[in-house]
């Protein structure tokens, strides 16, 4: 398994990397036999053994040969082939990596020396402001939840250990010092502190509450350190050493760099980089794997997109977005389809800064960019595995998903999934919540196990015109072990005399339109899309099966020809349902484009609470301007998911019910044996049914709400009727609905008006 999801991501990643590429005096060796059969070789050619990569790969240096070159030395690679011990050899080239943070806009407010305590508690606008425009750490804090017990690293170009904010938090463990091979990892100085930004991140993630310094990190009790990796050159075999650091006892590394932003990059992690990610998730923490998370870039100005970015569009990191202190898009903002969630960061000159540690035991408040954001969700994330320290690397994305909040960010490109979860390629699923993190994390059930399968395409070598488009269809009838997405990619073979002048777009059969790739004006490359992995997260959980929709555009002119070679979409997800909880949907999300009829001036809200966020507590809601049609449309776009776990011969609570007459809610039980509870309403004759979902019930049916910002139906042909149910579900062939429960759904099916319930089976039959 994990040879082929290798062989699926090490396919020419990075191929921009061999333009005008710069070979190191560093090779990756992979020797049997251990560390004395590699120290034996290293040494009768002339290398240096640095250390391990992974087992039996080993990190070589070559002393008498310049750092740099522009050829690869290829008599000493020949050298260490000959050897029958080594089974593999590859010299390191340089790679590009920029740091994710900006030019410091200089604060109204000084900082300097020792003399800051907690008094600037009150700047770190982005932790305690309340109203639902904070991350809500405070109720984490509250509930005794500080990262007590968990260990994040930060990936970057050091860490001032000895920092006063941060020394008593400090772990030599989680620390080393890739650059200069030693278990040091404190910074270089120079005139300019230009490696002050991974003392910046550490700070955000566990600053020392209440010592009368500086500030106070997002997970205060937490344990931080830090690799030195990016001071010096940047290799597959570096990123690798640094990703793959001491995973049995790190938790979460936090990286806030990557390949260039400068909107004409493609490139992510090597072979060995790769490798790294793939046994951080499969074998760290004991299993339950490491939690990565990542920065999503900083090249909005530059038109960038993070899908060029194989590090931000890997499933195995989280990728973090930024938003400013007011909810709007930072001008620095990349959008794409694989950005998970967001936390506040910088944005104009006169919007607020993050507050954090900073170099020589000094503080900031100008700590900026989506450097700033990657750190702060690495904090929440430590809260979240304090609460469950059970929580796999699986298990954090879905928490992210189901508790991120889109209320009070503002983006044009708001939409509503096929699952009814709001999601943008500006802010992903929203901002980050701490606290309905952590409850969250408290009852968390570990997610069924990872499945994925492919499904390649018929359509090769298709020509696109300049100035035209192609739209491809891709009938996916079935996907072995995958009925409930989370990651989607399109893999992808495309070239063109100008790659920016593509666009790619992917919409799944629910409708969910992803943009894979917008518009790159600088990128005038002609190195073409070699099996690239453009990834979507907007898909999480929908079903794969129906029609899949790849457009793309060519904006070239004249000769311009593209040609699309192959393509194959990959189905990340489980075979059943992930842990169900209540849906809880917050207010629609700001935006002065978005006019969607779920507006809150268009919406009735049933039986809801407001909470202290201003969101609301209830996620049944009603279009008003739908509701005369609503009556007599049986394939109505009115959705409720609220939904709950449940066992077998438990009292079902099937959820707050709509009268169309008088928009009441009422509450019905069923028990899985099929009789009715006193206190249920008698028959079904006025009532809707909302979706249930059990442990042995992998199906849950939700329909989307309506409105002018929907142009096709959001709901596939084939939940529209009971019987076509079983066609998606190879494995329950052979099941035949038995329970009274079921025989009654089924008898009322003709009078669900707004909603059509169907379940597999309410238990299991012996």
């Amino acid at each position: 398994m994990l040879n082929v999801v290798f062989a699926d991501y090490a396919s020419d990643i990075g191929n921009d990397n061999k333009e005008n590429a710069h070979y190191s005096r560093q090779w990756a060796v992979y020797i049997e036999g251990g560390k004395e059969v590699a120290d034996k070789i290293a040494s009768k050619h002339d290398f240096i053994n640095l250390g391990n990569i992974f087992e039996d790969y080993y990190h070589f240096e070559h002393k008498r040969l310049q750092k740099r070159s522009l050829i690869p030395h290829t008599e000493f690679h020949k050298n260490l082939t000959n050897e029958a011990e080594v089974k593999w050899a590859q010299q390191q080239i340089v790679k590009k990596r920029s740091k994710r943070d900006l030019i410091t806009i200089k604060s109204k407010t000084k900082f300097g020396g020792l003399k800051f305590n907690d008094v600037e508690w009150p700047q770190m606008w982005y932790l305690n402001r309340g109203q639902g425009l904070d991350m809500n750490v405070l109720g984490a804090w509250q509930e005794g939840i500080s990262g007590n017990g968990v260990v994040v690293t930060i990936l970057d170009d050091g860490l001032e250990k000895n920092h006063p904010d941060l020394v008593a938090n400090y772990d030599p463990e989680a620390s080393y010092d890739v650059n200069s091979h030693d278990k040091d990892p404190m910074p270089r100085y120079d005139q300019v502190d230009s490696n002050r930004h991974g003392t910046r991140c550490a700070g955000e993630v566990a600053a020392v509450a209440n010592n009368s310094l500086c500030s106070i990190g997002v997970a205060f009790g937490a344990s931080v350190g830090g690799v030195r990796m990016l001071d010096g050159d940047v290799t597959d075999a570096v990123e690798a050493r640094s990703l793959s650091l001491n995973p049995q006892h790190i938790d979460i590394y936090s990286a806030s760099w990557g390949p260039d932003d400068d909107g004409k990059t493609v490139d992510g992690p090597g072979e060995l980089a790769t490798r790294a990610f793939i046994e951080g998730v499969t074998k760290g923490r004991q299993g339950k794997g490491s939690i990565f998370v990542w920065a999503s870039g900083n090249g909005g100005r530059e038109n960038d997109n993070c899908n060029c970015d194989g590090y931000t569009n890997a499933i195995w990191t989280l990728s973090i977005s930024s938003a400013t202190e007011n909810g709007l898009v930072p001008w620095y903002s990349e959008a794409c389809s694989s950005t998970l969630a967001t936390t506040y960061s910088s944005g104009s000159i006169s919007e607020k800064q993050i507050v954090t540690t900073d170099l020589r035991h000094k503080c900031t408040n100008g700590h900026t960019g989506t450097s700033a954001s990657a750190p702060l969700a690495a904090g929440i994330c430590a809260l979240a595995l304090e609460a469950n320290k059970d929580l796999t690397w699986r298990d954090m994305q879905h928490i992210v998903v189901r508790t991120a909040r889109p209320a009070n960010l503002k983006s044009s490109d708001w939409k509503v999934n096929g699952v009814g979860r709001n999601v943008s390629h500006a802010f992903g699923y929203g901002l980050m919540d701490a606290t309905a993190m952590v409850k969250l994390a408290r009852t968390w059930k570990t997610v069924p196990e990872q499945q994925r399968c492919e499904v390649s395409a018929p359509h090769v070598d298709k020509m696109i015109p300049p100035r035209s488009k192609v739209i491809l269809d891709l009938n996916v009838t079935t996907c072995p072990g995958v009925n409930f997405l989370e990651h989607v990619q399109a893999k992808i073979s495309l070239s063109s005399p100008r790659r920016g002048d593509l666009q790619i777009y992917l919409t799944s059969p629910s409708g969910t339109k992803s943009t894979l790739l917008a518009k790159r004006p600088h990128d005038s490359s002609r190195s073409p899309f070699t099996a690239w992995p453009f990834m979507s997260v907007h898909t999480w959980g929908e079903m794969p099966f129906g029609v899949w929709q790849l457009e793309i555009h060519n904006e070239g002119r004249y000769l311009g020809r593209a040609n699309l070679q192959e393509w194959s979409l990959l189905f990340y997800g489980t075979t059943r349902i992930p842990f169900e909880i209540p849906y809880q949907r917050t207010s629609q999300p700001s935006s002065s484009k978005y006019k969607s009829s779920l507006s809150r001036t268009n919406t009735f809200y049933l039986n809801s609470k407001i909470n202290k966020t201003g969101a609301h507590g209830s996620s049944h809601y009603f279009n008003r301007k739908n509701y005369k049609n609503i009556k007599n449309k049986s394939s109505t776009t009115f959705r409720t998911d609220k939904s709950s776990s449940i066992g077998n011969g438990e009292n079902v609570k099937i959820l707050p019910t709509i009268s169309y007459r008088n928009l009441k809610t009422t509450k019905k039980y069923w028990n899985l044996n099929g009789h009715k509870n006193n206190n249920s309403t008698k028959g079904f004759s006025k009532t809707i049914l909302t979706p249930l979902s059990t442990h042995s019930l992998p199906l849950t049916i939700v329909l989307e709400p309506g409105g002018e910002s929907y142009s096709r139906q959001r709901v596939p042909d084939v939940f529209q009727k009971y019987p076509k149910i079983q066609q998606l579900f190879p494995l329950y062939v052979n099941t035949i609905p038995k329970t009274k429960a079921m025989q009654l759904c089924k008898k009322q099916k003709g009078k669900i008006d707004l909603i059509l319930l169907c379940l597999e089976r309410a238990q299991k039959e012996k």
